[in-house]
């Protein structure tokens, strides 16, 4: 893709209408902040605010405002096969508006892709290049959810599982269930599950046993404390739960691992 001309955030009055008979002319893009009506090669579609429409450079199209006011932000491109290919593989469609439920993250790439591509600094076209693709990849994933969770809910979840994963580390001593867990970041039991492992690559029980042999190690080579000491401060109930597991995963007993280092 090679972009041409970019605009953030425009907004019009109710009697606003774009009418291209012939077509846009060249590729345009188009997030659709605002209830709208659009035409494209004479069908016809009630748009939701928080969509999205790639319009290809000879489909007739048509439309304006829905309500009180139209605001969008659009981006006229060129694209050559490769390009409408990754559309393709992206599934993100051509000529079809397609509701993404929250557009503020998008918009915010739009809005840096702006200022790239209207500035001067060096690095500005690789930067430009790699923007492009990130919102490309943002939308796919939006299409590919079905969720439309919300940027803002993403991140304050997002934050609450970083922060679960840390205590897991640092503090498994704790030994938190898998329900009490979960009830820490308010999500039901499977779906706490899931989500774990979709952010981390790795089931939250393997993470927890992970945790308490890493602290388990530091500890056996950097302290005089008994295996039973460190059991319990590992989140372990006896030495001998500590010393199946330690030599389940690590091929050595505890004593043995202290010993070889």
């Amino acid at each position: 893709m090679k972009l041409g001309t970019i605009g953030y955030n425009y907004s019009h009055d109710s009697d606003f209408v774009m009418d291209r008979p012939n077509g846009p002319g060249c590729w345009l893009m188009l997030i659709i902040k605002t209830p709208a009506l659009f035409e494209l090669s004479g069908k016809s579609f009630s748009v939701r605010e928080n969509s999205f429409v790639i319009i290809s450079p000879d489909t007739p199209c048509r439309y304006r405002a829905s309500g009180d006011t139209y605001t969008d932000d659009w981006i006229y491109f060129s694209a050559d096969e490769a390009d409408v290919r990754r559309f393709g593989e992206l599934g993100i469609p051509i000529n079809e508006p397609v509701y993404l439920g929250d557009t503020e993250a998008v918009s915010r790439i739009i809005h840096i892709l702006a200022f790239e591509h209207y500035c001067a600094e060096p690095f500005h076209n690789e930067i430009e290049e790699h923007y492009t693709e990130i919102m490309l990849l943002s939308v796919s994933r939006l299409i590919r959810s079905g969720a439309h969770i919300s940027p803002k809910l993403f991140l304050q979840k997002n934050h609450r599982m970083t922060q679960l994963r840390t205590l897991i580390h640092t503090e498994p001593n704790k030994n938190m269930s898998i329900d009490e867990m979960a009830a820490s970041v308010n999500m039901s039991r499977s779906g706490f599950q899931h989500l774990y492992k979709k952010m981390f690559g790795i089931s939250v029980l393997n993470d927890v046993i992970n945790g308490r042999l890493e602290r388990a190690k530091r500890l056996l080579s950097s302290t005089d404390l008994t295996v039973a000491e460190i059991a319990s401060k590992c989140g372990y109930s006896s030495e001998y739960n500590l010393m199946r597991q330690f030599k389940s995963r690590t091929g050595k007993t505890p004593s043995e691992f202290r010993r070889q280092i």
